[in-house]
């Protein structure tokens, strides 16, 4: 999913260790590895912080996905984080956070993806900067209709582009390293203000972003128990040590202060002096190619949610949102529906505002994870757990400060958006409670919750008996 990242379409409950790994690398590397450099120094102020908002933004990450593979663990059930929020808070939070990724951020993390795309696109072929926002919404709805084709054809494109996107991170980690001369350390960005390390790190956390999405497939893993916590430790590990290594080669090739200047066209600019003319045109199209991917990997499974919370009647026009293709068997209702919702949001013209307001509201979400690990162990303080994240309450106590943190300072930051973010989240509650009229809210909580205590509690006088 920015980072971002790919998907995978997985149909036997087969999946190991190493696949799971591949897949948290896939769907995390994206295009926040190729367009974030300059807006996360710029913030930051210089390169070493920079530096360090990388590295922190990485901890942070892994912090996260240490205390989501608690839960996912605990409940392992295909759906991550709508599963794990539908089991310990009940239906109205899993409700609610599906709402977002349907509403905003799966729309906005394709909007900006789209309009990264054609950042890239339009230099290389040597078009006017008006064809932007149009080169986004075709490439955008060109995804939409190879998907409505079914999930086979878009299953396609995810697994070459994913072959695709490593070769330029390695080519210019390597080389970068090895014939860059420049300084790394301590050089300014060439902006007299910043906005300071808050926005920088929201900035990294895009690049990072899409580890949860393993988490969807925890139901189809032969021992989700061990192997999801292993998959998502492991699998940021690998793209901490490659976003450092590329960040500091970039950083070797080119002065911050150019980086900065440079913004989504840094990465090219640097593959062009690596490699040459010839070299670097290849380079940059195998980082097009990633970009495409990470789109299509979010069209491909952002569809879904709002298909499947029609099945369960929580959307107006659930009816028509839950209809599949004849032929094709894909939610083409759903997949036209966030292509209008992308569209929309495509307009603000800005993919840096768009990932932001992204990755604001779903850091919301994510702190409700958090707190869950803390809720269930207060309510099974005994239980024996198939996973337990280490140095509890640390880990997950930094995971909750983290998201906090990152939330207040985009407040602080960008009120506007935040605002916006907010009002349309909120815009879901009466919509809830309109579409379950004849339940009340209370009792959906309560029912749920109920549901899951005494699962649970039989589950544990089971292993007691036994």
């Amino acid at each position: 999913m920015s980072g971002e990242k790919g998907a995978s379409i997985i149909s036997k409950k087969d999946l190991g260790l190493v696949p799971a790994m591949a897949l948290v690398v896939g769907m995390v590397i994206g295009s926040g590895i190729f367009m974030k450099h300059g807006k996360v120094i710029a913030a930051a102020g210089d390169s070493t912080m920079g530096l360090v908002a990388w590295l922190l933004g990485g901890v942070i990450t892994m912090a996260a996905g240490l205390t989501i593979a608690e839960l996912g663990a605990q409940i392992p059930r295909t759906g991550g984080l709508y599963a794990y929020l539908d089991e310990v808070y009940g239906r109205f939070w899993g409700y609610l956070f599906g709402w977002v990724q349907a509403l905003i951020y799966g729309p906005a993390t394709s909007a900006a993806l789209g309009l990264y795309f054609a950042a890239l696109f339009i230099p290389f072929f040597g078009l006017a900067d008006q064809w932007r926002v149009p080169t986004a919404f075709v490439t955008v709805l060109f995804l939409s209709a190879v998907n409505a084709f079914g999930s086979k054809y878009g299953g396609w494109v995810q697994s070459l582009s994913t072959v695709a996107k490593l070769a330029p991170i390695v080519l210019i980690a390597i080389v970068g390293l090895w014939k860059g001369d420049g300084q790394v350390l301590g050089m300014q960005s060439g902006l007299t203000e910043s906005a300071g390390m808050g926005a920088a790190i929201l900035a990294t956390l895009w690049a990072y972003d899409g580890w949860i999405g393993v988490g969807y497939v925890a139901g189809e893993m032969n021992d989700p128990a061990k192997q999801l916590p292993r998959a998502i430790v492991f699998g940021l590990g690998i793209v901490m040590l490659a976003y450092l290594f590329v960040n500091i080669a970039m950083l070797h090739v080119l002065p911050a202060a150019q980086i900065v200047a440079l913004g989504n066209q840094a990465a090219g600019a640097i593959a062009g002096r690596l490699f040459g003319e010839i070299g670097g045109k290849l380079v940059n199209i195998g980082i097009l190619i990633s970009v495409f991917g990470a789109l299509n990997g979010y069209i491909l499974t952002s569809a879904r949610v709002p298909y499947a919370m029609a099945l369960q009647g929580l959307l107006p026009g659930s009816g028509w949102l839950a209809r599949l293709h004849a032929r094709s068997g894909a939610p083409v209702n759903a997949i036209i529906q966030q292509l209008i919702m992308t569209a929309l949001l495509m307009m603000l013209g800005d993919p840096d505002r768009l990932t932001d307001i992204s990755m604001f509201i779903i850091e919301v979400f994510y702190i409700l994870g958090f707190i869950a690990v803390f809720r269930l162990r207060r309510i099974f303080p005994s239980r024996q757990r198939p996973y337990s994240v280490p140095w509890y309450p640390f880990i997950p106590g930094l995971a909750v400060v983290g998201a906090v943190y990152i939330v207040i300072s985009t407040i602080l930051a960008n009120p506007i958006d935040t605002i916006y973010a907010l009002g349309l989240t909120l815009a879901g509650v009466p919509l809830f409670w309109l579409l379950n009229k004849e339940e009340k809210a209370p009792q959906l909580l309560s029912q749920t919750e109920s549901t899951y205590v005494k699962r649970t509690a039989d589950l544990e006088l089971i292993d007691n008996n036994s």
